[in-house]
């Protein structure tokens, strides 16, 4: 009796094992061999997450020594004095970096496109060169083409320069326009991300705190006044420290401008108002108008294409009512040696980067 009972209980285990092993079999056909319609298994590949990753990150690159590559970040520090040769992956990409680089149409400046990728080289780097670099997909449509937004990749640039820690400029005393309606910059930028800057007017001397609020600091821009007021006017320049290390910046001209932004406002004036013939007219278009606005003038009289005359543009800064700076731009066309034919309208169209106006005026015999 004994006897048999073991028997059975070792047919039961061996009986369960066996059921175990073809489960787990199951399991595994299921999940790692399942069959082509042909028959035969293929192992399932599971994307890694760091190549899920990568598809958003920057297409963007620096070109390192012995073709090794580096993937570029919000910002990088690089050493000057190298070559600097930036890739961007695509067929159609464009660029942008610091624009004084067109501005003086720096000669160290290339821009190549490939099959495969857009190359950028600048050679002979320099702390001047410290700025944001960025490249995108340009789309196209037939013959309209623009910039993918959400295929533009940035970096900023520092080429940090223990000589120079604000970034070199070629003006020595800059003007910065403080608008009611704006935050302002005052754009003393370093070229390490690690000095520490402060800013300061000149007279009465003083340090104008970062407080987080109403001027903060950013070393890609400098320090902004998110609230200009005319008690911001004055002489202001950057002091940065680095390693113990003082410097000093170049020196900003903070001027309030109160005039709104718009077409040209502009008037009209002969001189004399009644001319006799052989007299000398000057005919004068004046615009008053936003400070960094640039006036383009158009003129048409009596006479235009044939009869000689001499025509005199300028512009200067003026502080009008108690605190606030305007352009005056001045267009005077003089004839000389007025006779019957002069006489009639004279039209002045002034035009600036927000519109266009035009003013008549009438040339009468005394």
């Amino acid at each position: 009796m004994k006897l048999w009972l073991v028997l059975c209980l070792a047919l039961l285990c061996l009986e369960l094992q066996n059921c175990a092993c073809q489960a787990v079999k199951r399991r595994k056909d299921v999940g790692e061999n399942p069959k082509r319609p042909g028959g035969k298994r293929v192992r399932t590949r599971h994307p890694d997450l760091s190549e899920r990753k990568s598809k958003s990150q920057s297409l963007l690159t620096q070109v390192l020594d012995k073709g090794r590559f580096l993937r570029l970040g919000p910002s990088t520090t690089l050493t000057p004095g190298r070559s600097l040769e930036l890739r961007c992956k695509g067929t159609n990409m464009g660029w942008s970096y610091p624009t004084y680089l067109d501005t003086f149409n720096d000669s160290r400046l290339s821009i190549k496109q490939s099959d495969k990728y857009s190359q950028l080289i600048l050679t002979s780097t320099s702390a001047a060169d410290t700025g944001s670099y960025s490249c995108w997909v340009i789309v196209c449509d037939g013959a309209e083409c623009h910039k993918d937004q959400d295929r533009t990749y940035t970096s900023y640039i520092y080429f940090t320069d223990k000589d120079n820690i604000f970034v070199p400029s070629a003006i020595h005393f800059e003007i910065v326009y403080l608008r009611p309606d704006s935050p302002a910059v005052v754009p003393c930028r370093v070229t390490e991300p690690k000095a520490v800057a402060s800013l300061h007017r000149e007279v009465p001397p003083e340090e104008i705190p970062a407080n987080g609020t109403l001027v903060t600091y950013d070393p890609t821009l400098g320090f902004v006044l998110q609230q200009p007021s005319p008690d911001h006017q004055g002489v202001f320049y950057c002091k940065a420290v680095l390693r113990g290390t003082p410097q000093v910046s170049t020196k900003y001209q903070l001027l309030y401008v109160e005039v709104p932004r718009g077409p040209p406002f502009a008037s009209l004036e002969v001189s004399p108002e009644f001319v006799r013939g052989g007299e000398n007219i000057n005919v004068s278009c004046t615009v008053l108008g936003d400070p960094e606005a640039d006036v383009s003038f158009t003129w048409s009289y009596p006479g235009q294409g044939f009869r000689p005359t001499h025509i005199q543009t300028s512009w200067r800064l003026v502080n009008r009512g108690v605190s606030y700076t305007t352009r005056v731009s001045k267009s005077i066309l003089t004839m000389a040696d007025v006779y019957t034919a002069d006489y009639g309208s004279y039209v002045c169209k002034a035009k600036n980067k927000f519109g266009e106006t035009t003013v008549t005026t009438s040339l009468k015999p005394t």
